[in-house]
C-alpha cells in the first residue's frame, strides 16, 4: 500500500487517493543569448531530490506538468522582444511545485527595469554591460542555479551565462580579450542513465576576439567572436541550457542564440506505481528501472501524469 495520507473525493461517496513521495528532476528553459557582442543566456532551473534529497508528495490521481519553453531571442541588433526562459512546474495539490527560467544574455538594465538578466541560473552581460543576472530568483536551497558573468568596463568582449554547478566566467578584458564560458550544468540518474544538464551559454567575442566562450557542460551553446556568420550555437533542448552570444557579422548585428527546453522527470517507486499509471501525450514517456522496477515519467512537452 502507498504510504503517505489519503486525499477523499468532493461529495457523497467520492473516490479517495493516497498520496505518496516520488523523486522528481525540474529543470526550467534556458535563456536567449544576448544582441551582438552578447552575454550567453543562463541555465533554466535546477531543482532534484535525487538521489537522497526531500522528494514531492503526488498528492492527486492527474498532476499536470509544464515543462519551460526556451525564450524567445527577439528580432534585430537590439533583439527586441527578448524574454527569458519559461518556468517548469508540477501542478500538486497542495500547490504548484517550480523552477525559475533561465536569464538571457542582456545588460541588467535592458530594456530600463526589466531584469530580464536575472533567472534560475542569470544571464552573462553583453559587451561592457556591467554586473551579470542573478540566479537562484526562487530563492530555493539548494540553490537551483547560479550567477552569470560580468562584462563591465574594459571588457569588449561577453560574459557566459551561469550554469547548474556554476557561476558564468567573466569576459576577459580588452579589445582582443575572449567571451567568457558559460557555467557548468550537473549531472544526474534519476533516468537510470547519468545524465548532465543546464549548461550557461557562452559568451561572444568582440570584435578582434580570437574566440567566443564555450558553452557549460550539459548543453550550454557557445558564443562566436570576430566579425563571423551564425556559428554560436542554441542550447540543447530537454536540458534548459542557456543559449550562446552573437558577434558581430559582416552584415551587421544579430540576435543571440536561444536555450534549450526544459525537461521534468518523476521517479516513482515500484512500490507505490499504480497499475494504471500513465502520462500524456505520447511525446512524454514511462520507463522502467532496472533492477529496482521504479516507474520513470519523464516529460519533454507540457502533459498529465495519471496514477489512477
Amino acid at each position: 500500500m502507498a504510504f503517505g495520507y489519503t486525499i477523499l473525493g468532493f461529495g457523497s461517496g467520492g473516490a479517495s487517493f493516497a498520496a505518496f513521495d516520488a523523486d522528481y528532476l525540474i529543470i526550467a528553459g534556458g535563456g536567449a543569448a544576448g544582441p551582438t557582442p552578447g552575454g550567453g543566456g543562463g541555465a533554466g532551473g535546477y531543482r532534484t531530490s535525487f538521489p537522497g534529497g526531500t522528494k514531492i508528495s503526488l498528492d492527486q490521481a492527474v498532476i499536470a506538468i509544464d515543462v519551460g519553453a526556451t525564450a524567445n531571442a527577439g528580432t534585430g541588433s537590439t533583439s527586441t522582444g527578448i524574454t527569458k526562459g519559461h518556468d517548469s512546474t508540477i501542478g500538486l495539490a497542495a500547490g504548484a511545485f517550480a523552477s525559475s527560467g533561465g536569464g538571457s544574455g542582456v545588460n541588467n538594465t535592458h530594456p530600463a527595469g526589466s531584469n530580464l538578466n536575472d533567472g534560475g541560473s542569470g544571464g552573462g552581460t553583453p559587451h561592457q554591460g556591467s554586473t551579470g543576472g542573478c540566479g537562484n530568483i526562487g530563492g530555493y536551497s539548494p540553490v537551483e542555479g547560479y550567477n552569470g558573468g560580468s562584462s563591465g568596463c574594459g571588457n569588449y568582449s561577453a560574459a557566459g551565462g551561469g550554469g547548474a554547478s556554476a557561476v558564468g566566467a567573466n569576459a576577459s578584458p580588452g579589445h582582443a580579450g575572449n567571451g567568457g564560458n558559460g557555467g557548468n550544468g550537473l549531472a544526474n540518474s534519476i533516468s537510470g542513465t547519468s545524465v548532465t544538464r543546464a549548461g550557461g551559454g557562452g559568451g561572444a567575442g568582440w570584435h578582434t576576439a580570437p574566440a567566443g566562450g564555450t558553452g557549460g557542460t550539459g548543453g550550454g551553446g557557445s558564443g562566436s567572436a570576430g566579425f563571423v556568420n551564425g556559428t554560436n550555437t542554441a542550447g540543447t533542448n530537454g536540458t534548459g541550457s542557456g543559449g550562446g552570444g552573437a558577434a558581430y557579422s559582416t552584415t551587421g548585428g544579430v540576435p543571440g542564440a536561444v536555450g534549450g527546453t526544459g525537461v521534468v522527470i518523476i521517479r516513482i517507486p515500484a512500490a507505490n506505481a499504480p497499475g494504471a499509471l500513465s502520462v500524456s501525450p505520447g511525446t512524454n514517456s514511462v520507463a522502467t528501472d532496472s533492477p529496482t522496477g521504479d516507474k520513470i515519467c519523464t516529460f519533454t512537452v507540457d502533459g498529465n501524469l495519471t496514477l489512477a
